[in-house]
C-alpha cells in the first residue's frame, strides 16, 4: 500500500527521499543548518528539484560543506566555481555564499552556535501546523519576514523572506506536512535536544 505523502516530491524518487527523511525535520547542527542555507539561497527564481538534483556538485563545490573553508574562498574561486557545471553557476550566488559563510560565522561567535540563533525566532520549538492536503501551503509568514530583515542587517544575501520561509521548513522550524501525509505524526514526534546540546 502506497503511502500517503506531500504532493511537492511528485513521483522524483530523489525529491521523494528527501522529503521523506530529511524535509520538516528539526535540525539543531550548525554544519546542518548551513548545508541547508546554502542550497536555500541558491533556490532563489529556481525549483527545489534542480538545486537537489545538484546535491552531490554543491557538496564537492563548497568544500563539503565546510562554513570556515567557504568563508575564505577567494576570487579565484569565485571563477573557478563559475565553470562548474555540477552547481547553479550565478556569479552573485557564489559570491553570496562566501559572504554568508563569513557573516554565519559572526553569528556564532555571537550567540555560541548558529542554531542558537536561528532557533530563536521560532522560540526554539517547531511550529506545528496543521495543512490539510488540500491547503495551498504559504511561502512566507511574520516569522520569515522578521529573519529576512535580520539576516540582511547581520550581512546576508539571498535571503529573502520566501528563502527564509523553505529553509525554515527544510531544518524543521516549521513542521509544514500536511496532515494525512505519514510523516507529519513522525515529525512531530521528533525529540527537541537542549540548547546546551547543540553542536557546531
Amino acid at each position: 500500500m502506497n503511502k500517503k505523502r506531500c504532493n511537492w516530491p511528485g513521483d522524483d524518487k530523489e525529491l521523494i527521499h528527501y522529503h521523506d527523511t530529511i524535509w520538516g525535520v528539526p535540525e539543531f547542527r550548525d554544519k546542518e543548518i548551513w548545508k541547508a542555507l546554502v542550497l536555500d539561497t541558491h533556490q532563489a527564481g529556481l525549483s527545489w528539484k534542480i538545486i537537489w538534483h545538484k546535491y552531490n556538485g554543491f557538496k564537492k563545490a563548497y568544500a563539503n560543506f565546510d562554513v570556515k573553508k567557504v568563508a575564505k574562498f577567494t576570487s579565484r574561486d569565485v571563477a573557478r566555481l563559475m565553470k562548474d557545471s555540477g552547481i547553479i553557476r550565478n556569479k552573485l550566488k557564489i559570491q553570496g555564499t562566501v559572504k554568508n559563510a563569513k557573516a554565519f560565522l559572526t553569528v556564532q561567535k555571537e550567540f555560541g552556535t548558529f542554531s542558537n540563533y536561528i532557533w530563536g525566532f521560532v522560540n526554539h520549538k517547531p511550529i506545528q501546523t496543521q495543512l490539510h492536503h488540500t491547503a495551498k501551503m504559504s511561502s512566507r509568514n511574520e516569522i520569515s519576514d522578521a529573519m529576512s530583515i535580520d539576516l540582511k542587517k547581520r550581512g546576508f544575501t539571498f535571503v529573502g523572506s520566501t528563502s527564509c520561509y523553505a529553509f525554515m521548513q527544510g531544518i524543521g522550524m516549521m513542521n509544514d506536512h500536511h496532515t494525512g501525509c505519514f510523516r507529519h505524526k513522525e515529525v512531530t514526534r521528533v525529540t527537541v535536544p537542549s540548547l546546551k546540546k547543540a553542536k557546531k
